[in-house]
C-alpha cells in the first residue's frame, strides 16, 4: 500500500539569530522526499539586537523565570513575523498540510533538561489556519536524551539519495557547520544490510567567528574566511587554549553559552579571527576523527552543510587536522542538495514524522533511552 505524501513547510531560525530559513517539501516521512523550494527572510536589526541581548541574560534555567516578560514579548513577536511570512506564501497559492516550526533557540542545557525556543505554536496555528508542530526537543529530553542533534534522521535520508544517485559508498559523514557543529555517521550494517546512524555535537561552528566579527567590526560574519585568512595565528594562545579546553564526552549536546572569546582578548580583528578559526577547526577535525574512531569507521567522504561550509579558510584548516589525508571534504551542494537549507528541510520532514507518530530521535543520535517521537501538535482553528 502506497504511503500518503504530505506537503510540509519547515521553518528554522539558527544561532546567528539573523532570520528565518524556510523550505517547502513533499515527503511520506520515510523514504520519499522532494524539495519544492527554499527561501530566506532576514530579521531587522532591532529584532536581532533584542534576541542577542536576551540570550546573553540566560545563563542558567532560573534566568528564564527572571526574564519572563522579555521572553513573552519576543515569543509573540517571533510568532507574528513567522505568521506574516506564511501569509505571504499562501497568497502565492502554495498549499501545504503541516508546518514544522522550530522557533528561535534562546537557551539549551541538557543537564537541566531545558531547551527553550521562542515561538508560540498555538498562535501560529490560529494565524495561519494550519496544523503547526513545534517543541521538537522536549520529549527527547524527557526520555533521557540531549535534545540535539535532531537532524540525523534526515541526514540518513540524504545519504541514501547521495549513495543511490552518485554511487558513493557507505560509510558517509554529514557535517553540519551552524552555530554549533555536529556530525552524523551513516553506515551499512553488514549483518542485516540496514543503515545505522550515529550523531554528535563536536564543537563550535560559526558562533565564535561570527561573534568576534560583530565585536571587532561592523560585519556579521567573515565572508569566505577572507578576513581571518589575512591574519596571523597566535600559536602560543592557540596551543594554550587547546590544552586548557577539553570536550570530555561527545555524548552530550553543546550550546553556544559553553564557548567564549576570552582567549583572544587583545588581538586584532584579523589575528583574532585567524586564531579562532584554527581553534574551531581543531575541535571539528578532532571531533570527526574521535567519533568515527569511537564507532570503528573511516569514511572516504565528509559532506558539509550549513553556513560554515562557505568559509573556505575554515574548511582548509579542518583538513589540516585530519591524520588521514585521503578523506575528502566536499560541499553537499555538489550532490543536488542545498546546504543552506538542510535544517529547514529537516524540520518539515520531522513535522511529518511527528504527525505520523514516527520517531525523530534515537539512542545513537541524542542518547535517549529508546527511539522517541517528538513535537507538539497545534490545531487552533
Amino acid at each position: 500500500m502506497k504511503k500518503k505524501i504530505f506537503t510540509a513547510l519547515g521553518l528554522m531560525t539558527g544561532t546567528s539569530m539573523d532570520g528565518v530559513d524556510l523550505s517547502l517539501i513533499k515527503s511520506d516521512g520515510q523514504e520519499e522526499f522532494h524539495c519544492i523550494f527554499n527561501d530566506y527572510h532576514v530579521f531587522d536589526d532591532e529584532l536581532k539586537e533584542k534576541l542577542l541581548n536576551l540570550r546573553e541574560k540566560l545563563k542558567i534555567g532560573k534566568d528564564l523565570t527572571k526574564n519572563r516578560e522579555d521572553i513573552k514579548n519576543l515569543d509573540r513577536e517571533i510568532t507574528l513575523i513567522h505568521g506574516q511570512i506564511i501569509k505571504n506564501l499562501t497568497r502565492s497559492n502554495y498549499e501545504f498540510d503541516l508546518i514544522g516550526f522550530h522557533g528561535q533557540t534562546i537557551f539549551h542545557n541538557s543537564k537541566e533538561k531545558i531547551s527553550k525556543q521562542l515561538g508560540d505554536g498555538k498562535l501560529l496555528s490560529q494565524i495561519t489556519r494550519k496544523i503547526v508542530i513545534n517543541n521538537f526537543r522536549e520529549k527527547d529530553l524527557e526520555n533521557g536524551g540531549q535534545g540535539a542533534p535532531l537532524t540525523p534522521i534526515f541526514h540518513e535520508l540524504l545519504a541514501k539519495k547521495i549513495h543511490s544517485d552518485h554511487k558513493i559508498d557507505f560509510p558517509i559523514n554529514i557535517l553540519n557547520i551552524g552555530g554549533i557543529s555536529n556530525v552524523t555517521l551513516i553506515i551499512k550494517d553488514t549483518k542485516d544490510n540496514k543503515l545505522k546512524k550515529f550523531a554528535y555535537d563536536i564543537g563550535p561552528g560559526n558562533f565564535l567567528i561570527d561573534t568576534w566579527m560583530k565585536k571587532k567590526s561592523k560585519k556579521s560574519f567573515d565572508l569566505g574566511g577572507k578576513i581571518s585568512e589575512t591574519g596571523k595565528v597566535d600559536t602560543l594562545i592557540l596551543n594554550q587554549t587547546i590544552d586548557n579546553f577539553e570536550i570530555k564526552s561527545y555524548e552530550k549536546s553543546l550550546d553556544v553559552s559553553e564557548f567564549d572569546l576570552a582567549f583572544v582578548k587583545g588581538l586584532s580583528l584579523e589575528d583574532g579571527g585567524a586564531t579562532i578559526t584554527k581553534f574551531t577547526a581543531y575541535l571539528i577535525g578532532k571531533g570527526i576523527e574521535d567519533v568515527n574512531k569511537l564507532n570503528g569507521f573511516v569514511p572516504n567522504y565528509i559532506f558539509v552543510c550549513g553556513g560554515g561550509r562557505k568559509n573556505k579558510y575554515l574548511l582548509g584548516c579542518i583538513k589540516e587536522y585530519f591524520s588521514d589525508k585521503k578523506i575528502k571534504i566536499v560541499d553537499i551542494d555538489n550532490f543536488n542538495c542545498n546546504g543552506d537549507f538542510i535544517e529547514s528541510q529537516a524540520f518539515g520532514y520531522l513535522a511529518i514524522r511527528s504527525f505520523l507518530g514516527l520517531p525523530i530521535s534515537f539512542p545513537n543520535t541524542t542518547r535517549c533511552k529508546n527511539s522517541t517521537t517528538g513535537g507538539t501538535l497545534n490545531k487552533n482553528f
